[in-house]
């Protein structure tokens, strides 16, 4: 799995270098989030997302110190609210035309697939939110000690 998530990362990434987009793959999900939604928090963005606040908050430190966005404080003292920058803003239109590359080149290798790569993960993330994989491996292990 980390050898697939390797081959096709690193390819979207390099696809953004060539373009000379200053651009991780990570960052797409909270721009997409901050794009449709406006200036949120690190907390409704992880909810949006469906990853954890502190994968978020990560990767928001990180467009951060790559400028990309600000963050401004909340309602209280703990929460911080991300917004674009006039630098990210600029680069939307770019982005938006990687990502349909992107998008294009998915449905392609999926043709090229005994099952589309995308209805996989589909499933893959809907069994594992039913079980998680550690539920799984802690069944196995106790199948393998039992007697």
């Amino acid at each position: 799995m980390r050898h697939l998530i390797d081959l096709l990362d690193g390819e979207v990434e390099a696809a953004y270098e060539a373009a000379d987009l200053a651009w991780r793959p990570r960052y797409t999900p909270v721009l997409r989030v901050l794009m449709n939604r406006g200036a949120q928090s690190i907390k409704a963005i992880a909810g949006e997302i469906g990853i954890s606040h502190s994968a978020v908050s990560q990767t928001v430190t990180q467009m951060v110190k790559d400028e990309l966005v600000m963050l401004k404080p909340g309602a209280d003292a703990r929460e911080r609210i991300v917004i674009l920058t006039d630098k990210t803003e600029r680069m939307i239109p770019s982005l938006q035309r990687q990502w349909a590359a992107v998008n294009q080149a998915a449905a392609a290798l999926d043709q090229e697939l005994s099952a589309p790569l995308s209805d996989v993960v589909r499933e893959a993330i809907a069994a594992l939110t039913d079980e998680p994989f550690g539920q799984r491996i802690q069944a196995a292990a106790k199948a393998q000690s039992a007697p």
